[in-house]
């Protein structure tokens, strides 16, 4: 099941149609897109049994965020070897935690504005809750996950790894718009191996980060369990996995987005985002 946010309404799409889900069941579904979460499988239900016969064709230009006001966002450093290696630290002896916060998500094709030259990209991953976890064990832990879908946890390195210590990752990382995700959140059993999927992301053209998320340090499993010993998981809650080797800022010489850049996101059945990027009118300075 792919579930998408069309013109503000959540819909089931299907080949690149869509049916809107108030619709499709008879109003038993709201249109809210945030409401669904919490009925998952009344959901899984419904789009095994709806008739796609008078679905729409998809439009790009009104898809917004799958889950467009979460109530938390996690989201995991260092957990892909690779990338802990280029930024010169050891690997986590447990999930490294930081927050994003849910003013910053936006869509899967919005254009997003660079309030410094320093905005680096970091393609990930994004598991998102269903069912509730609370003291979950690893064993379990996928049947809270509702879907996946792919993120850019777009990071503002100046603000981020200001001092003194600890550094500002949840601010540098929560500008408006850094936190794309969608086109869609892809319910976990189309996935014949939902521990390793391929994702990618280029720049303008280039190919910068790919990986298969087989390479995780933590998978998708253990970060729910680890989160959800310490408060509860709820159902449209985001946890961005981590990024791979690649990233901007340890590359030599160093590479952030210009306003001219694209950054195309993808991962293997879930799809992609392009995003756009303009400069504010002051984009040199960051808040002091």
């Amino acid at each position: 099941m792919r579930i998408i946010n069309h013109g503000g309404r959540a819909g089931l799409e299907r080949a690149g149609h869509w049916l809107d889900v108030e619709i499709a069941s008879d109003g038993w579904f709201t249109s809210d897109p945030m409401a669904v979460y919490a009925r998952w499988d009344e959901l899984l239900e419904l789009a095994r049994e709806v008739d796609f016969t008078d679905a729409e064709p998809v439009d790009e230009a009104q898809l917004l965020a799958p889950v467009p006001r979460p109530r938390q966002i996690f989201a995991v450093g260092l957990n892909y070897r690779a990338h802990a290696a280029e930024s010169g630290l050891d690997l986590p002896k447990a999930p490294f935690i930081f927050t994003k916060f849910p003013a910053s998500v936006t869509g899967p094709y919005s254009t997003v504005e660079l309030p410094t030259k320093t905005v680096d990209f970091e393609l990930e991953l994004v598991a998102v809750i269903g069912a509730q976890a609370y003291r979950v064990e690893a064993a379990d832990a996928w049947r809270h996950v509702a879907g996946l879908t792919v993120g850019q946890d777009l990071s503002e390195r100046e603000l981020q790894l200001s001092g003194p210590a600890p550094q500002q990752f949840g601010l540098g990382k929560s500008y408006a718009g850094f936190s794309p995700i969608g086109p869609a959140v892809v319910s976990v059993d189309e996935f014949d191996y939902p521990d390793d999927i391929e994702i990618s992301g280029f720049l303008s053209g280039e190919e910068v980060q790919r990986t298969r998320t087989s390479d995780l340090v933590f998978p998708v499993s253990e970060l729910v369990s680890y989160l959800s010993q310490i408060l509860p998981l709820l159902p449209g809650d985001l946890i961005f996995t981590g990024t791979p080797s690649g990233v901007g800022w340890g590359r030599r010489p160093q590479r952030y987005i210009g306003p001219d850049d694209e950054l195309v996101s993808r991962a293997e059945v879930i799809g992609e985002m392009r995003h756009r990027f303009t400069a504010t009118a002051k984009a040199a300075r960051r808040p002091r």
